[in-house]
This record gives structure tokens, C-alpha cells and sequence, in this order.
């Protein structure tokens, strides 16, 4: 046992060494050559060299020693915070005062912090409840969905549309365009429903660039780039709100939305649509040869999932009292899908921590505004090795089936 570890100790030591001289190679016209043009001479900056031969060597040594240990941890691990997360459910002297305490801070948090962190807060929550709606069709039924910004992007549109030309308010346009959310999942899933995988991220992608640029290019319709502006915020009765006092009743309309996001999903996976869904991401062969009707639970999945986009842009539309094309591009898509994979798909908890890293985060970084998108890019990067499951993994469920004694 001693000996093999010795050996892989090395072999990792002529790996890094390997690695170390390659990355010396590559980067030695830029790090050693120096061309001044005035002069007309070359200078020769030999200790660069060493710093990169060594940083990279180390750099290489600790990747792979933690690979390594990641490797000999049991597979059916799951980790610090799903243990944890057990543990509180388990036990209701441990959650009921975590749920009052977590209550408590949400309903003081708008008069604690300023009017900044609560506008902050409530893009969260819009990003929560995105979250929550893809983690359906990504989580739950197992469909790579890249083009959830058209559906934002259409729930948005229909209130600030609906709201100029008719003048309709906030709580009527909120349910229309959940709906119209759902009907455009419908339509895109018809022609969809054989494709999977890469394929339908191709497509899904391609559909959210297509309503991008017609909203961009449509003026007599979406009055082009320049956007819908003035877009009323939501309405209490008929009080007249500050600008403060709005911003705080937009966030408890969020808080309960929000509830009512995670209490409809958490019905959704007891119920027989979500263990449908479970089976089809789990093998369509198999689900369909259970009597499982694959068609209807796929357009079942994409009507779920965009509903929550449709709403999700009604709220930005009230939010923002704006909106324009630029507002929908594909980034939007990507980051509410690195939400659901940071968080762990198919983890409700776990999409609601991604969400609040991923938003909150960078707003209360911004001295590393420069670098944001490497730390980004690094994070997921080791998200994906060390705990491709993402932050909290979901827990597959056991269903047993006791007979009754007579």
C-alpha cells in the first residue's frame, strides 16, 4: 500500500514536472522576449521563466492532489451541507426555530438595510424564482434548456405591452403572462420533442437569439431598441407610493411569490407528473415502457418551466419600469442555468444558495468588478470536479408501499 502511494506520488510529480516545462514553452515569446522598438533592441527576461516554471509546477502538483483525494471519497458521499440539511428536517427542535428566525429576519429586512440592499434583494428573488422554474425542466425532467431568457423576455414585453397600449394593471398582466409563458413552451416543445441533449440546447438557443431580434428589430411592435419605459410599478389598492415604499411592497410581493414557487414545486415532486418527470430524465426507454405518455409529460415540463419565466419577467417589467432587448440576451439564460447547477439540480435549497451567491455576490464585490468573470469562471470550473452535484445534491427519494393488515 505504502509503495503504491509513493509511486502515484511520483508519477504526480513528473506529471506537474511535464507540465511545468510545457507551460514554459508556451508562454516564452510573450514572458521572456522584450522588443524595444526605439532602441531597436531585444531584451531577455530569464526570470520570468522561473516564475512560471515554478507556479505552474505547484499549481499542477495541488490539482491533482486534490483530484486525487476527490477520487478516493465515497460515491455515495453527500457531503457537509446535505447532512446538515437532513439533520434540521429530521428534527423539529432544531428547523421550527430556524424557519421563525429566518422569518423574523425576512420581514424586518427591508427596514434594517437601506433602500439599495432591498432593491438588490429583489433581484435575487426574481433570479430565485427563475431558478426554481428551470430547475423543472433541467432538475427534474432533465432537458438542457438554454434559451429561458425568450420566456423572461415575453413575460416582460406583456406587461409593459399590455400595460401601454390597454393600460393594464400589474395583477392582471402577472397571470396573463405566466400564461403566455406556458402557451410559448407549449409551441416550442412540439417540435423539440425528439431532440435531447446537446441538440435541444442548440435549438432552445437558437429560439431565445430569434425573440431577441425580433424584439429588437420589430419597432412597430416592441419600439425596437429603445425599449418601453414608464412601466407603472405594482399597485396597493389606490395609495399613492413613495418610491422607498414601493421598492418595500415589490419585495414582500417577491417574498410570497417566492413561497408559493417552492411550495408548488414541492407538491410537483410528490406528485405523479414529478415522479413522471424524475423517470423521464431518468430513461425515456424505460418510462414510456411503463405507460408514461412522453409526449404529454414533455410539454408538461416546458409549460411548467416557462410559466415561472413568464411571471419572472412581469416582475421585472414592474421592477425595473423599463425594458429593452439588451436586457434578454443569452447571458441571462446562462447565468439562471449556472444557478440551477451551482445550487444542484433538482435541490430546491440548493438553487435558492446559488442564486444568492451568484447575485448578491458580485454586488458586494464590486472592488473585483475586473475579475469578476474569472472568479466566475474558476468556480464553476471547480464546481464541476470536486462537487459536480452542485452545492446541496438532491437526494433520490424512496416511495414504499405498506398493505394494510386485516
Amino acid at each position: 500500500m505504502t509503495t503504491d502511494i509513493s509511486a502515484s506520488k511520483i508519477d504526480g510529480i513528473k506529471k506537474s514536472v511535464y507540465t511545468a516545462l510545457w507551460f514554459m514553452f508556451l508562454t516564452f515569446p510573450i514572458m521572456v522576449i522584450k522588443v524595444n522598438t526605439i532602441d531597436n533592441i531585444i531584451i531577455w527576461r530569464w526570470e520570468n521563466m522561473f516564475f512560471i516554471g515554478a507556479g505552474s509546477f505547484i499549481l499542477s502538483f495541488i490539482w491533482r492532489y486534490m483530484i486525487s483525494k476527490n477520487e478516493m471519497k465515497s460515491e455515495d458521499s453527500t457531503g457537509i451541507l446535505q447532512t446538515f440539511s437532513e439533520k434540521i428536517t429530521s428534527e423539529k427542535k432544531i428547523y421550527i426555530p430556524i424557519i421563525i428566525a429566518a422569518a423574523v429576519f425576512v420581514i424586518a429586512f427591508p427596514f434594517i438595510f437601506s433602500m439599495y440592499n432591498t432593491n438588490i434583494m429583489i433581484t435575487a428573488l426574481i433570479y430565485v424564482m427563475l431558478g426554481l422554474g428551470l430547475n423543472i425542466v433541467v432538475g427534474i425532467s432533465g432537458h438542457l434548456f438554454l434559451g429561458y431568457a425568450a420566456f423572461y423576455a415575453a413575460g416582460a414585453y406583456t406587461y409593459a405591452l399590455l400595460n401601454h397600449h390597454f393600460d393594464i394593471s400589474f395583477w392582471f398582466a402577472l397571470p396573463i403572462g405566466a400564461a403566455i409563458g406556458a402557451v410559448i413552451g407549449i409551441l416550442l416543445g412540439f417540435p423539440v420533442l425528439r431532440l435531447k441533449g446537446d441538440y435541444l440546447a442548440i435549438v432552445t438557443l437558437g429560439f431565445g437569439e430569434i425573440v431577441r431580434l425580433i424584439l429588437e428589430n420589430w419597432n412597430d411592435f416592441s419600439f425596437g431598441p429603445s425599449g418601453i419605459a414608464n412601466i407603472p410599478r405594482p399597485p396597493l389598492f389606490n395609495l399613492k407610493l413613495s418610491l422607498s415604499e414601493a421598492i418595500v411592497y415589490l419585495y414582500f410581493i417577491m417574498v410570497v411569490l417566492c413561497i408559493f414557487t417552492v411550495f408548488i414545486i414541492r407538491r410537483l415532486e410528490d406528485s405523479r407528473i414529478g415522479r413522471a418527470l424524475v423517470a423521464l430524465r431518468e430513461d425515456e426507454t424505460a418510462c414510456q415502457a411503463m405507460g408514461i405518455d412522453k409526449t404529454k409529460i414533455k410539454l408538461t415540463a416546458f409549460a411548467l418551466g416557462t410559466t415561472w419565466a413568464g411571471m419572472g419577467g412581469v416582475l421585472f417589467a414592474a421592477k425595473t419600469t423599463f425594458v429593452n432587448p439588451s436586457s434578454f440576451t443569452i447571458w441571462e439564460s446562462i447565468m439562471v442555468l449556472c444557478i440551477v447547477v451551482l445550487g444542484g439540480m433538482g435541490s430546491i435549497v440548493g438553487v435558492i444558495i446559488g442564486a444568492m451567491i451568484l447575485i448578491l455576490l458580485p454586488e458586494y464585490l464590486r472592488a473585483f468588478s475586473e475579475y469578476r468573470m474569472i472568479i466566475f469562471g474558476i468556480v464553476l470550473v471547480l464546481m464541476m470536479i470536486f462537487r459536480p452535484g452542485g452545492i446541496v445534491t438532491s437526494v433520490r427519494k424512496n416511495y414504499k408501499f405498506e398493505l394494510e393488515s386485516k
